[in-house]
This record gives C-alpha cells, sequence and structure tokens, in this order.
C-alpha cells in the first residue's frame, strides 16, 4: 500500500470558463461597470437559476434572508451569479479574463481538498491548455502521433453544434444534454397541388411540406399529413430553389447541414400557421393514392421533428386513432373547414404483416386495448409499445418491389431510393434538446472537422482487448461500455471557441476538451520532474528541462521503452532517463475513478487513445475503471435553483473532515446515485466521538482490564470477529465498495466490541483484546477518517509514527465454526428473551388469577438429533435442491412430495410451517440448514455462556438438558440449531442484608436464597439492587458470629467488624425451604446464619 500514487490536476480546457469570461465582458461593454442591469434595485436582487456546472466559490457575504433563500442561487446574469459568491464589483471586473479563472479557482479547490484530507502528491499539479507549456507539448506530441497512425481524419461530419459559439459542442462544453448525439430522420417530400392554399399561392417553384420520420419504409400507407393548427411554420427556399415549409426549429437545423445557399442562414420567404395550410392537397411519394390532404392534430410537438407529420393508420395507432375521429366526428372537420371527400374515402392501407397482428396493425391492437379516441394517451402509448418494435425486426412488407421482405433489411434501401428520386432527403436534428454553456439551444451541423476515427475495425478490435483485461468493478459498467463500443463512431477532436491546446498541424483548431484528457495519467508520472509543483509550469524545471525542448521525438524516449535516445534533442540522457524510469516504474494506470456518465465517452476514449498510444503494448493499457454514480442531498438532487446543495467547505464546516468522509462513505456502493444524508453526518460523528472516548476510557483504566489467558469463549470470540472484520474491510476496500468496508470496518467491528463487553460483563473485558481493538480500528479506519485514526493513533495509544504509515493488521484464519457457535448463542438467547416475553402475556390473560411471578430459573433443552419426521423433510428438501440444480422448488413442489410420505401423516399440520422455516434458513445459512447435526456442541457454548444468559434473561439459574429425557411436547419443539426454553419460579428462603457503614448510601435489602446457592451470586443479587455499589469485587459479606444476638446489638462504628465473620466469595450457601434455615458451607462445614447478614463496600 504505501508504493501508490494519487495525483491531482485541473482540467480548464473547454467553454465554461470562456463562456463565463465572455458573459462577463458582455455585460460590462452593455451595462458599463459597475453595471446597471435594467431589473437592478437595492434591496431586492434579481433572479434566474444558475447554470449548475458553472465553477463556484464559498459564499463570503452576510445575508439576513433564510438559510434556503440564501442558498438558492439565481441569478440573470452571469454578474449576479458572481456577486451571490460574496465576491466585490472590482473583485468580478477580474474575472472577465479566462486567465483569472484558471489562477484563481484551483488554489481554492487545493484548499478545500486539503482541509478534507486528500492525501494527494501536490508536487505533481499541472493545469490543462497551453497555459502549461510543458503539458501542452505533452498533447502536441500525442496528436502527431494519433494523426501519424491514421487515427485522425479530417472532412464533413455531423455534429452537434452551438450556433453562438460558432462550433461543435462536445459533452463538456453543454450546460444540459450530455450523452446526446445527432438522431438521423429521413424528411419526406409532400409536394402542395393546386389550388394552393392562399398563403402559397404566390410563391414561386415548387412547395413541399417536409416531414421527419424514422420509418421510410410505411410511407407506402399514407392516407394524409397532419399540421397543428396553432403550431407556426415557416416557408424557406433552399438550394436547390424548392420551398420547404417545416418549423422554425428545424429549418435552422438544415440550414446547417447544405440544404441553404449560405450555411447557417434560413431564407425565410413567409410565416405561416398550421392553420393556413389545413386541407392542402399534396402530392406524397409511395402511396398508394392520387393525392392526400393535410388535417389537423393537436398533440405534435414543436420541440421533435419538422411539426409536419406523415400518417400510416396501419401501422401507427396514434394516426388511426385520429383519422378515425375525423371520419366520425362531423363537427370536428366542420371546425377546421375540412370537406368531408378529404377524409371519408381514406382508409387504412395493409402494407406490412405483423405476427399477431396481421396486415393492419393498428387497427387491431386499437380494437384490443379499446382506444376511444385520440385523446386516450396512455392507452395509445401502450399500443405503440406493442406494434412498433415488433412491426421493425418481425414486420414482413407486403406491397411494392420489396414484398416478402423483412421490414428490417429494406428500411435503408427504401431510404436510398426515395432521396436517389428526389422525394426525400437525409435531415439530422439532436435525439433530445442540447443547451450549451453559451445558453443556446444547439443544432445539427455538417462541419469541418478534426476527428478521431473511433469505431474503425482494427482500433476496436484493440479496445474490445482491453476492456477485455479492465477490471470494471460492476458488471453495469462493463455492460455500458460494450454498449458504448458497439454504437460510438467518429468522434470531433477539434473546435474554434474556447481554452485549450491547439492541433499542431493546424494552429486555428483547438483541441476539445475530451480528447486532450485521455493519457493525462501518464503526464503525472513526470510532471513534478519537469513542472516542481507549479500549476502552469511558469516555474524552474526540476530536471532543467525547457518546454520548447519537449519534441515529439523526446516524448517517444520518454514514453515507448523501444525508442533510442534522441542525440540531437539538446537534452542530457540521464535527464531523459530519469524521466522514462519514473514512468516506467509507475505505468501502467492501476485506477481511474470517474462519473457513471463519462463510461459513454471520456473513458472510453482513454481505452481507445491508450490502445493507440502504445501499439501492441497491453501492458501499459489500463487496468481498472471504477464509475460511481453522482451524489443526492438528503434524498434529492443537489440544485443551486432550489437551495438543496452543500459546497465541500461548507460541509467540512457543519460535520468536520471526518464526518463528511464517513457520510460520503456511507453514502452508497455501486454505480447508483450516492445519498448524503445530513442525519448520518451527524450521526457518525457522534459515533467516531464515542469510539476516541472509549479509547481514552480504556487507556486510562488499562490497568483494571484483565489479564491472562485469552481462552474463554467470549475472548474467542472477539479475537475472531476481528480477524474476520479486517479481512473482510480489506477485501471492500480492494473492490473499492467504501460503504461495506465501514460496515464491516466500523459499524460490524464496533458492534463486536460492544457484544463483548455484555458477554464477559462477570468478568470483565481482556486487556490484550480490548488493544487490539483500538489499534486495528484505528487502521481500518483510516482510509475513510484519517484525521479520527491519526489522533487516536498518536494522541491516545501514543504510538510513534503515523497510523498511516502503519502495517496492515495481521490476522489469524477466520474460525468459521465459532463464528457459528456465537451466532447460535445470539439467536438463542433472542429466542428464549421472546420466549420470556410469551410467559408473561400467555399466563396473564386469565383476569382472575393473581399477578404472574417473575421466574427465577430455567431449563435449556437441547436436542441431539432432530426427530424423526422432522430429518425426512429435510432430506427431501435436500434431495429435491439437488434435484433442481442447486435451487430449492416451490413450495407446491416440496407440499406436494411430502404429503406422500407415509411417516409424515402424523404430523401433516407441522410439516408444511417447519419446512417453510427451514426455506427461510437457507436464504441466509445456506446448505448448512440440510445438517442433521451441529459442527459444534449446542451444550457446551451454552455452559461456557451460562452467565451471560442468566443476565440477559435476569435469572437466578439455569439447567442446561437435552432433549431426549423431556416430555414430547418439549421434543418437538426442540430440533438441532434451536434449543427450547421452559421457565419455572423456583421457592426461597428470605435474608436481609444491612450495611452499617455510617453517612454511605447502602441500604438495607431483602435478599432470596435458593436451595442451592453462593456466596457470589448473593453480591450479584445485593450490586443489582444498589446503583451506588459499581464493583461487586469490592462488597464482602460479614454473618455473625451469634446469629441469633448479632443483630439485636447496637453496632459500635470504631468495631463494626468485631462480632462478624467474613464469607468467602467462593462459599456455597444453602436454604432448607421446611425450617426457613439459610447455612453456608465453607471447608466442608455447614453452620447457619439465621435471617440476617451484613455487607460491607470497601471503598479504598
Amino acid at each position: 500500500g504505501r508504493r501508490c500514487l494519487l495525483p491531482f490536476g485541473f482540467h480548464l480546457t473547454g467553454t465554461p470558463i470562456k463562456a463565463c469570461a465572455d458573459k462577463l465582458s458582455r455585460e460590462m461593454k452593455d451595462f458599463g461597470f459597475p453595471p446597471q442591469f435594467p431589473d437592478d434595485s437595492d434591496d431586492k436582487p434579481p433572479t434566474t437559476t444558475a447554470t449548475p456546472d458553472e465553477p463556484t466559490i464559498k459564499d463570503k457575504s452576510k445575508s439576513k434572508r433564510s438559510k434556503l433563500e440564501a442558498k438558492t442561487i439565481k441569478a440573470k446574469y452571469q454578474w449576479h451569479i458572481m456577486r451571490s459568491l460574496g465576491l466585490t464589483d472590482d473583485e468580478i471586473k477580474e474575472f472577465a479574463d479566462a486567465n483569472h479563472w484558471c489562477e484563481y479557482f484551483p488554489q481554492k479547490w487545493i484548499e478545500d481538498l486539503n482541509a478534507f484530507g486528500l492525501r494527494a502528491d501536490w508536487r505533481r499539479v499541472f493545469m490543462t491548455t497551453d497555459r502549461n507549456p510543458y503539458f501542452d507539448a505533452f498533447v502536441k506530441w500525442q496528436f502527431q502521433r494519433l494523426k501519424e497512425r491514421n487515427k485522425i481524419k479530417f472532412g464533413k461530419r455531423y455534429t452537434i453544434f452551438s450556433v453562438k459559439d460558432n462550433q461543435p459542442c462536445m459533452d463538456h462544453d453543454r450546460a444540459s444534454g450530455e450523452g446526446v448525439g445527432p438522431q438521423e430522420y429521413t424528411l419526406i417530400k409532400m409536394k402542395v397541388l393546386d389550388p394552393k392554399p392562399e398563403k402559397l399561392k404566390k410563391l414561386k417553384g415548387d412547395v413541399y411540406l417536409v416531414a421527419a420520420t424514422l420509418r421510410p419504409e410505411t410511407m407506402y400507407g399514407q392516407t394524409n399529413c397532419w399540421l397543428r393548427p396553432d403550431m407556426k411554420y415557416i416557408a424557406y427556399r433552399v438550394a436547390s430553389g424548392e420551398v420547404f415549409v417545416s418549423t422554425n426549429r428545424s429549418a435552422l437545423n438544415l440550414s446547417f447541414q447544405g440544404f441553404t445557399k449560405e450555411n447557417g442562414i434560413v431564407d425565410k420567404v413567409l410565416d405561416l400557421t398550421g392553420g393556413d395550410l389545413i386541407g392542402a392537397k399534396l402530392k406524397a411519394p409511395l402511396t398508394s393514392y392520387e393525392c392526400i390532404y393535410a388535417l389537423p392534430m393537436l398533440t405534435i410537438k414543436e420541440d421533435k421533428g419538422t411539426g409536419v407529420v406523415t400518417s400510416v393508420p396501419s401501422d401507427a395507432p396514434d394516426d388511426y386513432a385520429a383519422l378515425r375521429d375525423l371520419k366520425n366526428k362531423q363537427p370536428l372537420r366542420e371546425k377546421y373547414g375540412i370537406k368531408d371527400d378529404m377524409v371519408l374515402p381514406f382508409e387504412p392501407v395493409p402494407i406490412i404483416d405483423i405476427p399477431d397482428f396481421g396486415n393492419l396493425s393498428a387497427v387491431v391492437v386499437c380494437e384490443q386495448l379499446k382506444i376511444q379516441s385520440q385523446n386516450d394517451t396512455q392507452k395509445l402509448a401502450e399500443a405503440k409499445d406493442k406494434v412498433y418494435l415488433k412491426g421493425f425486426y418481425d414486420g414482413v412488407m407486403i406491397v411494392g418491389p420489396h414484398k416478402g421482405k423483412k421490414v428490417a433489411d429494406i428500411k435503408k434501401t427504401i431510404q436510398t431510393e426515395l432521396i436517389d428520386r428526389k422525394e426525400a432527403v437525409v435531415y439530422m436534428e439532436p435525439e433530445k434538446q442540447v443547451v450549451s454553456r453559451s445558453g443556446d439551444e444547439c443544432v445539427v451541423a455538417l462541419c469541418d472537422q478534426w476527428f478521431l476515427e473511433y469505431g474503425e475495425k482494427k482500433w476496436r478490435e484493440e479496445a474490445d482487448k482491453s476492456l477485455a483485461q479492465i477490471n470494471t468493478y460492476h458488471d453495469e459498467t462493463r455492460r455500458n461500455f460494450v454498449a458504448t463500443l458497439d454504437w460510438l463512431k467518429d468522434h470531433a477532436c477539434s473546435r474554434q471557441y474556447g481554452l485549450g491546446s491547439r492541433l499542431p498541424w493546424a494552429q486555428e483548431w483547438l483541441i476539445e476538451s475530451l480528447s486532450d484528457s485521455t493519457i493525462y495519467m501518464a503526464y503525472y508520472t513526470i510532471s513534478h520532474l519537469l513542472q516542481g509543483g507549479v500549476m502552469d509550469g511558469s516555474g524552474p524545471s526540476p530536471v532543467g528541462i525547457k518546454p520548447e525542448k519537449l519534441t515529439p521525438k523526446v516524448w517517444d524516449y520518454i514514453y515507448f521503452s523501444e525508442v533510442l535516445y534522441p542525440k540531437d534533442c539538446g537534452i542530457p540522457k540521464d535527464k531523459l532517463d530519469k524521466l522514462r524510469k519514473e514512468f516506467n516504474y509507475w505505468y501502467p494506470l492501476d485506477l481511474r475513478t470517474s462519473g457513471k456518465d463519462l463510461v459513454p465517452n471520456h473513458l472510453t476514449y482513454m481505452i481507445y487513445n491508450h490502445c493507440a498510444i502504445w501499439q501492441n503494448q497491453p501492458e501499459l493499457w489500463p487496468r481498472s475503471i471504477r464509475a460511481n454514480g453522482h451524489l443526492l442531498l438528503n434524498n434529492e438532487k443537489m440544485s443551486k435553483s432550489t437551495g438543496n446543495f452543500l459546497t465541500l467547505s461548507e460541509a467540512i464546516e457543519k460535520f468536520s473532515a471526518d464526518g463528511v468522509r464517513f457520510a460520503l462513505a456511507d453514502s452508497g456502493d455501486g454505480i447508483d446515485d450516492a445519498n448524503f444524508i445530513e442525519k448520518q453526518a451527524d450521526n457518525g460523528l457522534l459515533k467516531l466521538h464515542n469510539f476516541i472516548e472509549f479509547s481514552k476510557e480504556m487507556m486510562a483504566n488499562l490497568s483494571a482490564l484483565r489479564s491472562g489467558s485469552t481462552n474463554s469463549f467470549d475472548d474467542r470470540v472477539f479475537e475472531n470477529a476481528l480477524n474476520r472484520g479486517i479481512t473482510q474491510t480489506e477485501a471492500n476496500y480492494k473492490a473499492m465498495n467504501f460503504k461495506e468496508a465501514l460496515r464491516t470496518g466500523f459499524f460490524e467491528f464496533q458492534d463486536a466490541r460492544d457484544k463483548y463487553r455484555e458477554l464477559s460483563l462477570s468478568v470483565g473485558m481482556h486487556k490484550d483484546l480490548v488493544m487490539k481493538f483500538i489499534e486495528s480500528q484505528a487502521i481500518i479506519l483510516s482510509p475513510i477518517c484519517p484525521h479520527t485514526a491519526e489522533y487516536v493513533w498518536t494522541e491516545v495509544l501514543k504510538k510513534s509514527g503515523s497510523v498511516n504509515t502503519s502495517k496492515w493488521p495481521t490476522v489469524k484464519v477466520v474460525d468459521e465454526v465459532l463464528l457459528q457457535s456465537f451466532a447460535y448463542l445470539m439467536d438463542a438467547s433472542h429466542s428464549f428473551r421472546i420466549r420470556l416475553k410469551t410467559y408473561f402475556t400467555q399466563k396473564s390473560k386469565d383476569k382472575n388469577k393473581a399477578p404472574i411471578a417473575k421466574p427465577t430459573h430455567g431449563t435449556i433443552y437441547v436436542a441431539k438429533q432432530f426427530p424423526k419426521w422432522q430429518s425426512i423433510i429435510l432430506n427431501t428438501m435436500k434431495a429435491e435442491y439437488e434435484d433442481n440444480k442447486k435451487k430449492l422448488p416451490e413450495n407446491s413442489v416440496i407440499a406436494s412430495k411430502l404429503s406422500k410420505v407415509p411417516d409424515l401423516k402424523k404430523y401433516m399440520k407441522k410439516v408444511m410451517p417447519f419446512a417453510e422455516h427451514r426455506k427461510q434458513m437457507f436464504a441466509e445459512f445456506g446448505e448448512s440448514v440440510f445438517n442433521e447435526t451441529s459442527a459444534f456442541s449446542e451444550r457446551d457454548v451454552l455452559n461456557e455462556n451460562i452467565a451471560y444468559l442468566m443476565s440477559t434473561l435476569d435469572l437466578e439459574g439455569l439447567d442446561i438438558e437435552f432433549s431426549d429425557a423431556a416430555e414430547e411436547r418439549i421434543q418437538d419443539e426442540t430440533c438441532p440449531g434451536e434449543p427450547f426454553i421452559v421457565f419455572r419460579v423456583d421457592p426461597s428462603v428470605p435474608l436481609i442484608a444491612v450495611n452499617q457503614q455510617p453517612t454511605k448510601p447502602y441500604f438495607q435489602i431483602k435478599v432470596p436464597i435458593y436451595s442451592s446457592d453462593t456466596v457470589r451470586k448473593v453480591i450479584e443479587r445485593i450490586c443489582k439492587d444498589n446503583k451506588f455499589i459499581k464493583d461487586p469485587s469490592k462488597v464482602k459479606l460479614m454473618r455473625y458470629k451469634d446469629p441469633e444476638a448479632g443483630p439485636r446489638r447496637l453496632p459500635n462504628i470504631d468495631t463494626i467488624l468485631d462480632d462478624k465473620i467474613e464469607m468467602k466469595v467462593k462459599a456455597k450457601l444453602s436454604a432448607d425451604l421446611k425450617t426457613n434455615d439459610i447455612c453456608v458451607e465453607d471447608n466442608g462445614k455447614k453452620q447457619s446464619i439465621g435471617t440476617q447478614i451484613v455487607y460491607f463496600v470497601d471503598e479504598n
């Protein structure tokens, strides 16, 4: 564990910083300095929601608003966001320079991370972008080699594009829509026929309503097209001279895809509404109808497609329901001026045969689900789910030249045919809305750009090979990687706006943020020697190398072991050998941790680029990737707009660093979103405090703890529990499961201590084991709570050195049988306590009887073996388990088998309850529930812990017997692993115990003496009744020399012990229940002690 490296750096590449800085510049230009915004007022700051991912710092301002209001960051302008962070106008002005962000925030982050206790090697810290000439040279070398290896290409590609920034908008450049890519549609051209609608009559040339569809093969079934009457549309001229009609949003997308004369410019000729076009006569490709009409549909969405929708009622339930409404409802037709001949003659056209649904799937499914109208939205969604995918994958064409072929096989062919006949074009738009950091809704643009050819066959094969050797810790993460590799293709790696390094062969292009940071881990290995901990590389280089000397050949020598020393590089060989040695020592990357949202992009790019840079060297590819979810706060998403957010510095101030780390570890494992709960942070802090206080108390009273042998049951169980906890915690840390590590290495560790303290109450805890507990707890807790662990290690235990450099505790092999024994004891004591509660409740049902006397004694019955009928059930269940491929069958199967066994007929009412009980136990204990004997002696375990059992049940005595000698009822209740207890009230003789010590809080007590008793037990009863007596070993029992006259004499304070004889702790007592005579037996002699004794508490 000591030869590990945790570096930390700052990735400043991309558009967010530049976008924020430019906003401030624009605001000063538009509103002056200090800016006077239109809605500014002294008493009420203007508000809108801030972008969640914009950099923030700790709020230094004071406010009289509520905590929630104070935390709710809403700002109309970037300036307001900065003000909300407690910055003055003069300070904000500096942030108009993007470089100032790079200088200011990293230092704040380092302060917070140090306060958090991050043990990073800050010598290796660096920032990205060309502000750091060393890293800039590293990135340029990487891209030079990628290009030389034919991994980077140039050409036009469909890309998510920010109009405002005038460049591609990659995932890290987005305020929302991360992971969203371009969606391909087929744009169906439906020609508007004469007579044209009034508003279109003045337009020259052909006019087309253009509808975006994902299913061009269904165009054979068109009966009409849909428009939303109240939606805004535009008519615009495209480069071919034709006029298209669609929404403005889709027109803008088209303008960036080569359809308009000028890129990004929509040549609008007319503003329209859907109502202007209702009833338009259209010529649609592929349909069997000579012409169709534009009809109204109110559910069309403006943010998807073109606003023009083709109607195929044979296969689309929504289309069928809407067309049926128009056919059946004349007032609806009249409302929109639709003539009967535009609707009534048009019936669904059979085009595709789908198994289970026939050739009119939409009609069939609407009848099955009893869909009444187009307003049955939930049922229509269900109908679409039923037929859509089934139609695509299983449907067979029954019309056209592709008749008899599967839909999935000819979709692309039909699209190509439509495009070749100029009846359709390819159209792209984002799958979902994407908003850039600059605040504009992105489009899909066909851009000239440099791109990494991810997905290329040979490169993909190497990426698959790399993924196969990576430990992803969770199957879901691996599945996400596999899915990403399946769809990931060309990735644009250049842009023209933001911060970053420039392409070495095309300086006008910046390398985008997800592409300059795929192999930066290799740079960490040598950054301390090049930069010496100066973040931007502006300080003296410890190894004495200037950034301009780092040519591609130099980088090759550092990172490629087969490359010879470049003699003309101007750098001494020993200096480069030192860098090469560092890289070879630390690489490959053993662990990369990151958010699960980066699996579909950044982390997959990392795999690809490692394969490309270190070709044919799988030993240098990444070893493991641990993806994690996002962080919820108190079961809700963190949001500045709602005030439900907590910065790291605020959390540390509120809960301390270890309190925060404790709650973070406890917030969840896996890749689901973790949940930081403030109440758990408070509870964790209290538990850590209790551990510290316990450690202090034990160290202060170490001499009072028991020493000697550690062979008692409770000692062995405790040490075994510590060994198991240490072993399990080590495994959990290795698996990166910190919640589980906290469970096994703290919660269960502390619980083992508590149970040990309870078990050993009568004899006390052992000093060596208590020390092992404290030392081990400090060590195994240190990765999560280093400050607490360090305090206990150095200040409480007074150890030399740091807990972080101590060795992991050595442990013995965990004794599984001992674990079972302890679990048996805990389960047995729990069942006994339930039985005791039942004893009172059942016996008190008869209201006429006297109150139930508290039981004083009990007998525990232990079974040597199962009764024959239970044994039959176990053997039957085991056989069924084996026959069912190591799975227990359903209860009905087990019941059927057992009902046919003659020997069970007498017990049929008990058979299935017993079988069900064992089945429930199987979930926890596995195959051991079929065993007919225990792996340990139950009687011995109970006997060893009889003092604990008497204490927990508050009994004076316990007997342990085998059940085979008991009555049949008890035998039926008892089986191996499940003892049975019977409570009773034993008669006793009262004995008065008085204390004659003056001015002491010790009072007269009536103590019961049973037929077979001891002095030790009497002392325990006295201590139990007197809370002022803390230590039973300090109590002495004295009998009178004259049992009759002694109690009648007035005690003399100075000679209080003169007429008394001390009874030894081990001495036996007996009570004659007939004569009420109590005797003490010592050295074989019995002596009557009368009805009163004296107890003395030694306070020295």
